[in-house]
């Protein structure tokens, strides 16, 4: 239907129509469990004569009224819009509209949480969801300002862009409020916010550079407020110093008139740049103990929001083919705040185990983009917040900043910020910055960079001397022939040598210097004696695969525990990980390789990123007639490397949750009951409630527990969290009724919540048996157009595509032959489906070709 989608021409068309608009938008969330009363007042100017649309998904419109004309909703409300014509040059839009709340998280989403019976509300505008809470010309360059009225019930909070005045009674006799808002400064609709319901609330102020002082809050709720309380002062520490920090950085202070930060339940993201009103996941707040990996995460997103502020709030891109400028931005600037302000001193490290080797896999498959992408409309946009809108382009702007120098970069900012705040802007609006602060003509690099797709590969090769002094050590430069750009890089080939008082390879010497066509010679080795292990892309400055010549290879392989950066381990890890997918490295050594590293290794993601590696090496790629048994030999290292971590640790932690996971050794099911029943005991490792359901949904998918157990456990503490857990233990278990069951709730359970739902699909495919698997390989072909017909989008990629807690319904444990197959012959015959939809197919057919590919390799060594 044209009217849920918006192509960039009619938006371009609109744009050309409507300007200086402002909204008045009332909503009355005392109508009940499933619908809302929303009634938004346009005032806007024209050309006269013109006609236009605005944008409103509701299931019941009550009345429309422009420019004193009631018009019938019957004739011009008409699919998702509502058709204007005959404008004058200043004009006046009321539509009185029923909206309906989601349990998607998309639009305005209501949550009951089963602890207590409170109900909580947030709103979800990206991308564009403004449309389902209040009538609205919804797209980023139709900049408006907003007056917000909610009626709540009084002891609600309810919370929008600027403070609230204080609520009045209605004076009907009900015990609700109305909560009024000063004017919000102009901004894009997608950006604004309504949140409401019992949250527990703390607060606190900052003083700014030029003196203004900012009020700050965090909220919860009510079940989660002893454990949000726990990390309050820690988290307004950690804004603070992010403010501080970006108001240096870029030399303008924080604009807006407040800073709130709203943990809510069941989001699909993981946070939002709501101005002053960001709403974060949730699951961010840490009642149960967590890795230092995901402590970290949490730094980084609310480091992430705030950056967004001055860029994506403050100065917004005119369309969503500069989407990336938004959050390439912010991924880059948030993981150097992290790193220069927070205890997390080794954040490029994590970014080079985390985002950069998502944003590299992204960047292999067939549906890989420019980072500027061709966004023809909000389809395209949706399928875009992937690896290459955030971590290629977060690591495409470190390579800029190594380019064009610091200071350069971010005086360039400044005077991008300062020229078009409160407005939009372009890519070329930025370029143009960055060249006058920097003195460099940057339009071959922003065409090498960001409007070509693709990856290239720089392979070392050194020539040595009897003597083991270097001849020539040589860069060679590649790309695929799908996309056969060569890229100029900046970056540092470093030389590695063992110390042999402490045991551990240092870095002794470096040489910086610029990479440009197929061929460099490194002139400044020449002659110098060769080290032990010789690194390119020193500190990880460039976006590039790598391939390192053959004796450093062979020593990383050997030595890898041993390196002394945490940095330098990530991207040494990275490259191997690299070539395990590639099929140029054998599975069985990677896994021996990280299972050696995993014994010494600190930094928390890179572990994180390292387990989850091995177990597809050793679940997906490792030769079939070996798989069974190297996860047997797997599981009892897990095992023995938990038993020797630290007490109380992070690695133990990590450890022992990796061990569950991959439940395959005989000893699997006594251990597990131990750790419940505390016969067997780690010492420092608590049993907390989310690690009791991490043990409980081990079980489930080991085959060891069924339904009532799950069942008796969710009775003894019924809450949001553990009815999520509770779904996803009775979908991993391994029988062919249990993922029938999984299948149905998925796709026909409408009172499951979003994050349910994905916890379902997640626990659907979470077994490694393909014949478990096998009946659902034509069964997924034959509902994907159901699923994109009748979910909505968010809930359509969890099921097609997966979250972080699988992939979806996606039977990726089958047969990969047989995926591939179907997966083919699908694609041929829907070559005219949406391009989002075909997309999401595309990949998963991509991940399973990559799978066959890279088991043959192996089976054949």
């Amino acid at each position: 239907m044209p009217g849920a989608n918006l192509t960039r021409v009619e938006a371009q068309e609109r744009a050309g129509v409507v300007s200086n608009v402002h909204y008045a938008v009332h909503l009355d969330v005392n109508q009940g469990d499933t619908d809302f009363r929303s009634i938004s007042t346009i005032t806007f100017d024209a050309r006269e004569g013109a006609s236009t649309f605005v944008d409103l998904i509701a299931n019941t419109v009550t009345s429309i009224e422009l420019n004193g004309e009631k018009l019938d909703p019957a004739t011009a409300f008409v699919d998702h819009r509502i058709e204007l014509s005959g404008l004058k040059a200043q004009n006046t839009l009321t539509v009185d509209a029923l909206a309906q709340y989601s349990h998607t998280g998309e639009g305005m989403h209501r949550s009951l949480d089963p602890t207590d019976g409170n109900v909580y509300l947030y709103t979800q505008f990206e991308v564009p969801d403004a449309r389902r809470v209040y009538a609205v010309f919804d797209q980023p360059d139709i900049k408006a300002t907003f007056d917000f009225t909610v009626d709540a019930p009084e002891n609600w909070e309810v919370i929008s862009i600027m403070p609230a005045n204080e609520p009045e009674a209605l004076g009907d006799g009900s015990d609700s409020k109305r909560w009024t808002y000063p004017t919000t400064p102009k901004m894009s609709s997608y950006l604004t916010a309504i949140v409401a319901g019992p949250y527990a609330s703390w607060h606190t102020t900052h003083t700014l550079s030029d003196g203004r002082v900012v009020p700050m809050a965090i909220y919860s709720r009510q079940a989660l407020k002893d454990a949000m309380a726990k990390d309050v002062d820690y988290l307004f520490d950690v804004t603070k110093k992010g403010m501080d920090f970006y108001d240096e950085t870029w030399g303008v202070p924080y604009p807006y008139a407040k800073y709130d930060q709203l943990f809510v339940p069941e989001y699909n993201a993981g946070a939002m740049e709501n101005i002053g009103t960001v709403t974060i996941r949730d699951s961010y707040i840490f009642e149960s103990k967590v890795t230092d990996a995901l402590f970290e995460r949490r730094d980084v997103t609310v480091l992430h929001e705030l950056a967004h502020m001055w860029f994506g709030d403050l100065v917004t891109m005119k369309w969503w083919n500069d989407l990336w400028l938004n959050e390439s931005f912010a991924e880059f600037t948030s993981t150097l705040a992290t790193a220069e302000t927070t205890q997390w001193h080794d954040a490029w490290a994590t970014f080079a185990s985390g985002e950069k080797s998502w944003g590299q896999a992204q960047d292999e498959m067939p549906t890989t983009h420019p980072i500027v992408a061709e966004i023809k409309d909000l389809h395209d946009t949706e399928i875009n917040f992937d690896g290459i809108t955030y971590a290629k382009g977060a690591s495409v702007l470190k390579q800029l900043v190594a380019y064009v120098g610091r200071k350069e970069f971010f005086a360039g900012i400044h005077n991008y910020l300062e020229k078009h705040q409160y407005s939009n802007a372009t890519l070329t609006d930025l370029l143009a910055e960055l060249e006058a602060t920097s003195g460099r003509d940057l339009k071959n690099w922003s065409k090498q960079w960001l409007e070509n797709a693709g990856i290239n590969t720089i392979t070392s090769s050194v020539r040595a001397a009897e003597d083991g002094t270097i001849e020539e050590m040589v860069l060679t430069q590649t790309a695929s022939s799908d996309y056969p750009v060569l890229r100029d890089h900046r970056l540092a080939v470093a030389f590695y040598d063992v110390n042999e008082a402490t045991g551990l390879v240092e870095m002794t010497e470096r040489f910086d210097l610029d990479v440009t066509g197929e061929k460099t010679v490194v002139e400044a080795v020449a002659g110098k004696k060769r080290p032990a292990f010789i690194m390119v892309n020193e500190d990880d400055l460039t976006y590039t695969k790598l391939r390192f010549d053959a004796e450093s290879l062979e020593f990383a392989r050997q030595n890898l525990y041993r390196f002394s950066s945490a940095l330098t381990r990530a991207v040494v890890w990275l490259s191997l990980w690299d070539m395990t997918r590639d099929a140029e490295f054998p599975a069985v050594d990677f896994v021996e390789t990280s299972l050696k590293a995993l014994g010494t290794e600190k930094e928390s993601t890179t572990f994180r990123y390292a387990l989850a590696q091995v177990a597809t090496a050793t679940g997906h790629y490792a030769p079939a007639a070996r798989r069974a048994s190297l996860k047997v030999e797997v599981a009892e290292e897990l095992f023995r490397l938990a038993q020797a971590a630290e007490a109380g640790s992070d690695e133990q932690f990590q450890l022992v949750t990796a061990y569950l996971n991959n439940g395959s050794d005989p000893e699997f099911a006594e251990r597990a009951a131990g750790l419940l029943s505390g016969s067997l005991v780690f010492d420092g490792l608590e049993i907390d409630n989310n690690f009791r359901w991490t043990i409980l949904i081990a079980q489930a998918a080991a085959g060891v527990i069924g339904v009532s157990e799950i069942d008796a456990e969710l009775a003894a503490r019924d809450t949001t969290e553990n009815r999520q857990f509770a779904v996803m233990a009775k979908a991993a278990i391994p029988t062919a009724e249990a993922k029938a069951w999984a299948w149905e709730q998925a796709l026909h359970n409408d009172e499951l919540t979003n994050s349910q739902l994905e916890n379902v699909a997640g626990g659907f495919s979470m077994n490694s048996d393909p014949e478990l698997y096998a009946p659902y390989v034509d069964k997924y072909a034959e509902v994907i157009d159901w699923i994109w017909e009748n979910k909505t989008f968010h809930m359509s990629e969890a099921l097609m595509s997966g979250t972080a807690r699988g992939t979806g319904l996606y039977p990726s444990y089958a047969d990969p032959a047989r995926l591939v197959e179907v997966g083919e012959a699908w694609m041929a015959s829907h070559a005219s489906a949406d391009a989002a939809l075909r997309r999401m197919v595309n990949e998963n057919l991509d991940s399973s070709k990559r799978v066959l590919r890279v088991q043959r390799y192996n089976e054949a060594l």
